[in-house]
């Protein structure tokens, strides 16, 4: 058992140029404590603000900026707006399935995904061992859901799934496709809590000022911790 009071060490990185807001610094604080590093750990360190890479559980403590939120959606909740609606009409030629593994042929949308649309990014130029690195971790149950229109993969949302929730920890798709397929993987994801029983779906960190995470505000009801309060 992890008791909800218990303090946890933490690690501070050395500070980098923002991935997200240019002229910005980042830093990250890592949890170090090994009892942690379980699904039940894990659970926990969602509702205080941490995410994962790889196996290593981290959260933004960035020297001069707050502007990073953890966001989240409350699954019994969820009302879809109108355009979320019409998308769903739109893709129901479209099929999905959660596997243990990736398609073989991951590799050749994930490379077009990155080209396309993170040529500045840090993963670009892709790499098969280095996606690997970052989307593994052997304490926490991972699973891929695919996306199929007809016979072609078109995207994969790696979801971290916990007793009460679940994690969209990385989505990458065909950036071609005439769909929406970025809202269509957390519309997907939803769905997939709902199947399971889940009470939260976790989507990383908001930053308002960054457009390409703005898609995240668009479903609800969600919520943002802010001052460590969950708000929403």
């Amino acid at each position: 058992m992890i008791p909800e009071t218990q303090q946890i060490r933490i690690g501070l990185s050395t500070t980098n140029p923002c991935n997200y807001l240019e002229g910005e610094e980042e830093r990250v604080a890592v949890a170090l404590d090994q009892t942690i590093h379980c699904n039940q750990g894990y659970e926990l360190l969602l509702a205080n603000g941490f995410r994962r890479s790889g196996g290593t559980i981290y959260t933004p403590h960035c020297p001069s900026c707050n502007k990073c939120q953890a966001i989240r959606l409350s699954i019994s909740d969820i009302e879809l707006s109108k355009s979320q609606k019409r998308l769903i009409n739109k893709a129901s030629h479209l099929r999905w399935e959660l596997k243990n593994e990736m398609d073989e042929n991951w590799f050749e949308l994930y490379s077009l995904y990155i080209t396309e649309r993170h040529s500045n990014g840090s993963m670009y130029p892709p790499k098969r061992a280095e996606f690997f690195q970052f989307a593994s971790c052997e304490w926490l149950n991972t699973q891929f859901l695919h996306v199929y229109d007809e016979d072609k993969l078109i995207l994969i949302a790696v979801t971290d799934l916990m007793d009460n929730c679940a994690s969209a920890f990385y989505t990458f798709f065909d950036p071609n496709h005439p769909l929406s397929l970025g809202t269509l993987g957390v519309l997907y994801q939803i769905a997939l809590c709902e199947q399971t029983g889940k009470q939260w779906l976790y989507l990383g960190y908001q930053i308002d000022e960054c457009a390409a995470m703005n898609y995240k505000v668009r479903f609800h009801r969600h919520q943002r911790l802010v001052n460590h309060r969950w708000q929403g």
